[in-house]
């Protein structure tokens, strides 16, 4: 991860800049630099790889998160997923992009304009640990989650089959195996055994 200028950087200048296979987000107006492709045997061209074991994870996320959402009363929050876009605060910056997040029907509607990203507080945010991740990062995107008051941070790490939770205050808790993810009191019913995300 590298850091190195001085002037602060906002979304919309973020969003304008190209697509060259770097990963970038802000926080705190501060820019964040990782390559995002890997050279598969020294190819000339870097190829944008997910992980298979983070890809299939994602899916049984947001699968099992669709189908909570589709039982509960109208109007629904969504789910996005892939890196989606989140600025978690203005002035300076804090916008990062997710790799699951539920966002209530409440905060869709606060929202203006037509930006592609989603501007406030999800309800949860997941992260799925990847080889390329690094502590650094993790522990820099949780302290600007819950600095953002998001409800439930999730974790996932596809290895060990283990889920971090993490709420705005307190020590986090472990989940694997038959433990449920439970979303009470801010998403009402939602519980999944741990074991079901990495099926």
């Amino acid at each position: 991860m590298v850091t190195l200028q001085t002037k602060l950087v906002t979304t919309d200048e973020l969003l304008a800049m190209p697509d060259d296979g770097i990963r970038r987000w802000l926080i705190d107006g501060q820019l964040r630099e990782r390559p995002w492709s890997i050279d598969l045997q020294n190819s000339e061209s870097l190829m944008t790889i997910r992980n298979s074991n983070h890809s299939s994870v994602m899916s049984q996320i947001a699968f099992r998160l669709v189908g909570w959402r589709n039982q509960q009363p109208e109007p629904h929050g969504k789910v996005y997923c892939g890196e989606a876009g989140c600025r978690l605060s203005r002035n300076p910056d804090t916008t990062v992009g997710v790799d699951v997040m539920y966002v209530s029907a409440a905060a869709l509607s606060q929202q203006t304009g037509s930006s592609t990203i989603f501007e406030g507080t999800p309800t949860l945010v997941v992260e799925i640990l990847s080889p390329s991740t690094t502590q650094e990062a993790l522990h820099e995107k949780i302290r600007v989650y819950r600095r953002a008051g998001v409800p439930l941070i999730w974790v996932v790490d596809p290895d060990d089959q283990t889920i971090r939770i993490y709420r705005p205050q307190g020590a986090p808790t472990l989940a694997t195996g038959d433990i449920e993810l439970v979303g009470d009191p801010h998403m009402p019913g939602l519980r999944i055994p741990a074991r079901e995300l990495f099926v």
